[in-house]
């Protein structure tokens, strides 16, 4: 019933197919958009946008897993009305659901509290065009504040994206267009391939606003995002977005780390957005306490965590999003990269 309600599949044009991309500038012109603060949540700058967003994200796949699109609705507000202003979704969450949901909760003046984000798979300009329209559909918006080609973990992904015809095209027309304003991209599966996509764009005199990887208590000891791509992007002037703080559920498994440890690792790091998924009350509540109680650790501090959760890091068995096709959804679906 969502989806028929607030599915829009209209198919955009490719203009930007036309646009040599060494010609196309690669900062964004949006003005920062001004939001209200709560003393309850920490805000930080995001990148060299300009903007200032929550030090907190809720993540959108969590939002479309209640069976009752009102919790997830509800769950929305009360994070807004308390201070969170950087929302996460994805064009593929939940069949859709995860966007319908969020512009449901956008209503009535929440999309002005907000900064919005989704993320899209399509390599192609044609097909990222496609799944734009549909999110600005779910959304009910006209302008998404900031889209990331999704899923950035294969070594052909960078290749594929700053292709004539590809997704490059169809992202920097939709800016130009004011159908988006900052462009980023993500991934989970190995920092080579993220190293490779920043490399491209430099290539194509193209700069990222954002970049969202893995950054948790066990990343810096496996194929450590943290310590081989943040300081690449914060050297450019990158906004970092920290994802997958709990790997799911599978990092708090290894009974190496508390919910609130895991909270203040993500936050101490030079980032902008510590993403993390909200699908209920407590973990509504968890993250706002994590806020709350944030001190930066002292190297003690931060060398004791780590060696308490080198061990179950070592070999990548509670990260499996870069062990396994367990988080991997283009892989289970090649058809969405068209």
């Amino acid at each position: 019933m969502e989806r028929r309600d607030f599915l829009k599949t209209a198919t955009a044009a490719s203009v930007s197919a036309a646009i040599p991309l060494n010609a196309q500038t690669s900062q964004a012109t949006s003005q920062p958009t001004k939001r209200a603060e709560s003393p309850n949540m920490i805000y930080r700058e995001l990148g060299t946008t300009g903007e200032r967003v929550s030090a907190i994200g809720m993540g959108g796949y969590h939002l479309g897993k209640q069976k009752d699109s009102a919790e997830s609705i509800q769950l929305i507000h009360a994070g807004v009305d308390r201070g969170i202003t950087f929302l996460d979704n994805c064009w593929d969450y939940n069949d859709g659901i995860s966007e319908v949901r969020m512009g449901q909760a956008l209503r009535n003046g929440y999309r002005q509290k907000v900064f919005l984000m989704t993320k899209i798979d399509g390599r192609t300009a044609d097909e990222y065009n496609k799944q734009l329209e549909q999110s600005l559909g779910r959304l009910q918006t006209d302008m998404i504040d900031l889209v990331q080609f999704h899923e950035v973990i294969r070594m052909e992904d960078p290749d594929r994206i700053f292709a004539p015809g590809g997704a490059i095209e169809a992202a920097v027309a939709a800016r130009s267009a004011g159908k988006i304003r900052y462009i980023g991209f993500t991934g989970h599966k190995d920092p080579a391939v993220h190293l490779r996509m920043l490399e491209t764009a430099q290539k194509h005199s193209f700069h990222f606003d954002t970049v969202q990887m893995p950054i948790n208590v066990m990343d810096a000891h496996f194929r450590s995002f943290t310590k081989e791509v943040m300081p690449v992007a914060l050297k450019q002037g990158i906004g970092v977005l920290a994802m997958k703080t709990f790997g799911d559920h599978f990092i708090l498994n290894s009974n190496t780390v508390q919910p609130i440890e895991a909270l203040h690792y993500g936050l101490m790091q030079p980032v902008s957005v510590v993403i993390t998924g909200i699908d209920n009350t407590q973990t509504l509540d968890q993250a706002f306490e994590a806020a709350r109680t944030f001190k930066p650790l002292d190297q003690a501090q931060i060398s004791s965590l780590l060696a308490r959760t080198a061990t179950a890091a070592s070999e990548g068995k509670f990260e499996l999003f870069k062990t396994t096709n367990h988080f991997d959804g283009t892989a289970a679906n090649p058809k969405w990269l068209g």
